[in-house]
């Protein structure tokens, strides 16, 4: 089998990425769509050229070998636990679960049934990163022994229709926004020993100013202002913080800090962007860009410009993982313990502790030039 046949639960926005891009990649073929909303299953079917069927007939379906999770973060494990239990792999939109307790048992599961468990993100195979890890391991910045990390902004009720779900507990920047970060900085330096937080939130209530909702107020239940420290298996200690309670800023997205210099990381949200660097003699300098596939422009953003995107990456690593027998880069042991880390945080924010993780990873494999081009079409 040199191909596998991909169904989608969950026809809201992020479903046009998916259906869009996969194309792109080698051994994926998106057969079919569902959703409680038929009507919404149509209509992304119709425009994609793929089935829309009930979610009980998609996981019935014989021609799919993996589902694609794009529900709703609070409804990630229970559709993900269904899918396991149809038979078929799964590759959810992060973050995979709201608890340990539930991504262990879908571990569990996946380990009983010998299926895989893959979650996004997948951005840390970008380009960009991909060159920031080589530039560590070749030793560039001697051993990385510290960091800060940053992702704040005025939150998602400024764009997104719908953003009650943002704002309620399995919500907030930390899970929403925060996987990026912990799988790059996994991805960069390794698994997580322990955390500690402040958490906060300036306002019970948001205002929604986009369409077609405008003026309505919405419940704040989870913290959107959250200030860690993470301290990793390695020694390294970097700071991350997440926050929807900020209207401007001037801190960069990462930088990393080792014996021999400081790595400077662009925005683990996005595939490309330029890598910078400094020695010991302080002068910070951009990094000659890769010839990377996954750090070509490929779409125009409104505001970013031309943008590499190519999510549905790291489910083309797992497809191939899976033909070729071999660990999956998006794999289900770093996810786990990227949610770890996260609802650590939320934690720590609550009680005032450090938490020590029980969970640990590796890190994944590097992809290189060469590797990403076998992933393509």
């Amino acid at each position: 089998m040199d191909t596998l046949g991909i169904g989608i639960i969950g026809c809201g926005n992020i479903s046009t990425t998916y259906l869009r891009l996969a194309p792109l990649f080698r051994g994926l073929k998106v057969r079919a769509v569902a959703d409680l909303n038929m009507a919404a299953a149509r209509s992304r079917a119709s425009e994609y050229g793929v089935q829309a069927q009930s979610v009980d007939d998609l996981l019935a379906n014989p021609t799919l070998d993996v589902v694609i999770n794009l529900t709703i973060p609070d409804a990630h494990f229970a559709v993900s636990q269904a899918i396991l239990q149809a038979g078929k792999h799964v590759y959810s939109e992060k973050p995979l679960a709201l608890s340990l307790a539930d991504g262990l048992a879908l571990r569990d599961l996946a380990a009983a049934r010998g299926l895989r468990v893959g979650c996004a993100p997948d951005t840390f195979l970008g380009g960009a990163h991909q060159q920031a890890r080589a530039l560590i391991d070749e030793g560039r910045i001697g051993t990385v022994t510290a960091g800060s990390s940053a992702v704040m902004n005025h939150g998602m009720e400024h764009w997104h229709p719908n953003p009650d779900f943002f704002f309620l507990p399995g919500g907030g920047p930390m899970l929403d926004l925060g996987p990026y970060y912990i799988a790059s900085l996994i991805n960069l330096i390794g698994p997580v020993r322990r955390v500690g937080a402040l958490t906060s939130s300036a306002s019970t209530t948001r205002r929604i100013t986009s369409e077609p909702r405008r003026g309505q107020d919405i419940a704040v239940k989870t913290p959107t202002n959250i200030h860690a420290l993470l301290e990793f298996a390695n020694g390294a200690t970097v700071t991350l913080s997440t926050s929807w309670d900020v209207w401007a800023h001037k801190r960069v997205n990462m930088e990393l800090y080792g014996t021999e210099g400081s790595l400077f990381v662009p925005d683990p949200n996005f595939f490309g962007g330029t890598v910078e660097w400094a020695g010991r003699d302080g002068r910070i300098r951009a990094v000659a860009p890769w010839d990377h596939p996954f750090g070509r422009p490929n779409q125009d953003h409104p505001g970013h410009g031309p943008l590499a995107n190519y999510r549905t990456a790291g489910l083309a690593d797992m497809a191939a993982a899976l033909i070729g027998g071999r660990d999956q880069r998006c794999s289900l042991d770093r996810t786990l313990h990227g949610v770890e880390v996260m609802t650590a945080v939320l934690q720590s924010g609550a009680t005032g502790q450090f938490v020590t993780l029980q969970t640990t990873c590796t890190r994944p494999a590097p992809l290189g030039p060469a590797e990403a081009q076998a992933l393509l079409a």
